[in-house]
């Protein structure tokens, strides 16, 4: 396996998944094109009757804030912010 010359000194960054379940329409783009396998499918449903969703159990760290769930959701259901 390579590695770059500089991976001691490039920073991952981290990211926090925010979501709004109420605007969700169950698409399933940000579930399906996360590239850390963050999100899936919640068990519940919000009340136009779709199941949004959720950071799966032991991924809440993994998130890497690249944006792509914010870009592909055509309803602005969910959006990440940088962690520090």
């Amino acid at each position: 396996m390579r590695t770059p010359l500089n991976a001691a000194t490039v920073k991952i960054p981290k990211g926090q998944v925010f979501i709004l379940p109420e605007r969700c329409k169950g698409c399933r783009f940000c579930i399906d094109f996360c590239p850390k396998e963050v999100l899936m499918e919640s068990p519940s449903m919000n009340s136009k009757g779709y199941h949004y969703p959720i950071v799966r159990p032991g991924k809440e760290e993994a998130c890497v804030h690249c944006g792509f769930c914010t870009v592909i959701c055509p309803e602005f259901a969910i959006y990440t912010v940088e962690m520090m």
